[in-house]
């Protein structure tokens, strides 16, 4: 496998994000999104995440190979909720199995910490994600409830669990 780097996203990211997005709105039931999405959408997203301070990162190869990314969106818009985001994660297809989303999720959670956020909620689907669910709980994520039949797409009903890890801020860690 060729050197990846953890970088912050950039502008020209954004056709390669679509892409790995889209592949999941069209096959998989990890996102209920169920219309592709642009890139003109995903140039508004990255610029509101990016202008809140919140980090919005991509692992990329050496070679330019877009490997995925991870980012994280408020939690709510009400301001007692300022230092809770919800974080996403998405990987190239190719890219699942080979570590760089547990690479990519501690860079994200420690870019988090570094910035004063102090809660971070994974939101998962409870049918195909096994995955992202084991990704997060070795990350220390734990259960914070679950919610059944909560969406539906291709057809059935699904459900997502809840999932929250702390941050310790960079000055409070051993």
């Amino acid at each position: 496998m060729n050197e990846i780097t953890i970088r912050t996203v950039a502008a020209s990211d954004i056709p390669r994000i679509v892409g790995i997005y889209n592949h999941y709105v069209r096959t998989a039931t990890v996102t209920f999104d169920e219309t592709d999405s642009t890139a003109e959408d995903w140039k508004a997203k990255a610029e509101k995440i990016l202008a809140a301070g919140i980090p919005f990162l991509v692992a990329e190869g050496d070679d330019g190979t877009l490997f995925g990314y991870a980012l994280g969106q408020q939690w709510s818009a009400k301001s007692a909720y300022r230092f809770t985001i919800e974080n996403s994660i998405y990987l190239a297809p190719d890219a699942a199995g080979r570590g760089i989303g547990t690479r990519l999720l501690a860079a994200f959670l420690d870019a988090s910490a570094a910035v004063g956020l102090r809660q971070v909620i994974a939101v998962i689907a409870d049918e195909g994600a096994d995955a992202s669910l084991a990704l997060h709980r070795r990350a220390g994520f734990v259960e914070a409830g679950h919610l059944t039949r909560a969406g539906e797409k291709f057809g059935r009903q699904i459900g997502v669990y809840f999932l929250q890890r702390e941050l310790t801020p960079p000055a409070e860690r051993g």
